[in-house]
């Protein structure tokens, strides 16, 4: 290599070390103050840049979200994928293996499942990311797919229809998030996770097993009571 295509990989490399750590900055900052409270110049201080460079990167804040959106459903998807069509695996183990992405994504980095669940997917901020609505339907029709192929086999009772057992599963998936990110659920240890995922999954199989399949039993429910979380309940005024 010469050294002047030396020089341009660093420089390349200079400049998506730079995008990346505005675009963390971002997230850091969606996910405290909201899309709405956030400023270009909270960005640029979070990630200890200059304004302006933002803007090199971004033309503004509505392309922050936009990226993150597509940064943060692409890798989710492409996992997604990846289990759902997993061969000689069984409906089970798929379904518990969706839940496990889904929880493993906010374990490793909560602030950023925050972001896409609170801001993009549930704010009308999300509204400005234009790929939002492709992006759930995709996985919706992924998991429907994973439905169909197991009815066929056998795995699925007869008279379900898969694109609504895609729908309650990413619906279930999606709620039990929004309770730790939201803050209603206060226990967020890695166990508090495990146990909330395999309540999701145990609830969503028991309906849609055929009533002679065995169903691999886990041991959320044999945690004490006073390892749960209370709900919170809002003083009156």
């Amino acid at each position: 290599m010469s050294q002047r295509q030396s020089k341009s990989v660093e420089a390349g490399s200079r400049e998506n070390e730079r995008r990346h750590t505005i675009l963390r900055a971002a997230i850091d900052v969606f996910a405290r103050k909201g899309y709405h409270g956030c400023r270009i110049a909270d960005v640029a201080r979070e990630a200890g840049v200059a304004y302006g460079l933002v803007y090199h990167y971004f033309k503004n804040k509505d392309e922050l979200l936009e990226t993150v959106a597509e940064t943060g459903w692409g890798g989710f998807v492409s996992r997604i994928r990846a289990v759902a069509e997993e061969e000689n695996s069984s409906l089970e183990a798929k379904v518990r293996g969706i839940a496990d992405v889904a929880f493993e994504a906010y374990r490793v980095d909560p602030r950023a499942v925050k972001v896409l669940i609170l801001e993009i997917a549930r704010s009308p901020a999300g509204g400005h990311v234009a790929s939002r609505q492709q992006a759930f339907l995709d996985v919706i029709r992924m998991a429907a797919d994973m439905f169909a192929r197991a009815q066929a086999e056998g795995q699925l009772r007869p008279e379900l229809d898969p694109m609504l057992c895609a729908s309650l599963l990413c619906g279930s998936i999606e709620m039990g998030l929004t309770a730790f990110v939201s803050g209603l659920m206060e226990d967020r240890s890695p166990e508090a996770l495990d146990r909330a995922k395999a309540q999701i999954a145990e609830s969503f199989l028991r309906g849609v097993l055929p009533s002679s399949a065995p169903l691999t039993e886990t041991s959320w429910k044999q945690e004490s009571p006073s390892s749960g979380t209370r709900p919170k309940v809002g003083k009156r005024a």
